[in-house]
């Protein structure tokens, strides 16, 4: 866990929408925040910053969708365009932090959460995981910060 007491905002980014996660550092919490709707990957900016203005986080981390391989793809190489124009446009440090099968994992632990709850009834729409995905971003980064890079 890293050393100094921070505020962290993690973004699980899509094309279609971004989520996000909240956490700090000092007993290393990540809880889901909220999704963002995005269009072709660019999200409605006003949105980001009243959650950047609600969180005041010390540190953003974007997860960075790499192959199984370790190639890059187009969408890559979007979410670093979208990690720097965070840092950018926030001035704030941003990190990029491996995000290989989050999603997956977080569509998981929500159709294993509907099984144990027993309800029956209207399940969740397993496509709006994403703040789900970006809580593991995160919560993968507090575990080994030294695995993030630069956008």
């Amino acid at each position: 866990m890293p050393d100094k007491h921070k505020a962290v905002l993690a973004f699980d980014f899509g094309l279609k929408q971004i989520g996000v996660a909240q956490g700090q550092t000092l007993i290393g919490s990540a809880n889901g925040l909220t999704i963002i709707k995005a269009s072709d990957g660019a999200p409605d900016w006003s949105v980001v910053s009243k959650v950047i203005d609600e969180w005041q986080p010390d540190l953003l981390l974007v997860g960075l969708p790499l192959n199984m391989d370790d190639s890059e793809s187009e969408l890559s190489q979007r979410a670093r365009r979208f990690a720097r124009r965070l840092g950018g446009r926030y001035n704030i440090e941003v990190i990029m932090v491996d995000e290989r099968l989050t999603s997956r994992e977080a569509k998981s632990m929500l159709q294993e959460e509907q099984r144990n709850s027993g309800r029956g009834g209207r399940s969740r729409d397993l496509t709006k995981i994403d703040h789900l995905a970006a809580a593991l971003i995160l919560q993968s980064w507090l575990q080994a910060p030294d695995l993030g890079q630069q956008p």
